[in-house]
């Protein structure tokens, strides 16, 4: 079975749906990424993220050891590891991967077997209104976050599958029907 990639735009529910993936099936895994930044209270190592050195970072991706990897806000890098997505797929779990456009883009040239849903609001306005209401932004970051969400919405047609976000309860059944599908 293969790695199983979600993708979207900002405030598209992408952590809904996989939370909900999890809670609906014991064999979902979601990948746990690796960082350079230090931990936030309450976050553990190896639940909420891989907390690294920038060094040992370097490391991995200079031996190949990330299926994707970025620089955020010009401070920190993620990425997500390969060798524990590479352990879960050998015990049988549906791996899911849930990274952005250039992470997807990454994953499709390191993992080419892997999956790729694009998971799309209803439209756009759905998805201003979705930004709004969430209220954890300010008017710049809201309008950055959507100018890039144009350009992600414009890229729906490079993933295998579009699903769109109208209702949690359904999106989560047509991505878990995609995974049973898809061996």
């Amino acid at each position: 079975m293969p790695a199983f990639v979600i993708c979207g735009p900002t405030a598209v529910g992408k952590g809904t749906i996989v939370r909900q993936l999890i809670a609906r099936d014991p064999k979902v895994w979601l990948s746990v990424s690796a960082t350079t930044r230090t931990p936030r209270e309450g976050e553990r190592d190896g639940v909420d993220y891989y907390f690294v050195t920038p060094e040992a970072f370097d490391d991995m991706v200079d031996e190949g050891n990330m299926l994707e990897w970025a620089t955020v806000h010009g401070v920190h890098k993620y990425g997500t590891p390969r060798a524990a997505v590479d352990r879960a797929m050998a015990e049988g779990k549906k791996v899911i991967l849930e990274v952005d456009l250039a992470g997807a883009r990454q994953v499709r040239a390191s993992m080419p077997d892997a999956y790729q849903i694009f998971l799309s609001p209803p439209s756009f306005d759905d998805l201003v209104d979705r930004l709004e209401m969430r209220g954890t932004e300010g008017p710049s970051e809201r309008k950055r976050r959507l100018e890039t969400a144009r350009v992600e919405l414009a890229a729906a047609d490079e993933f295998d599958s579009i699903v769109i976000n109208d209702d949690v309860a359904r999106a989560t059944d047509e991505i878990l029907s995609i995974m049973t599908q898809i061996k």
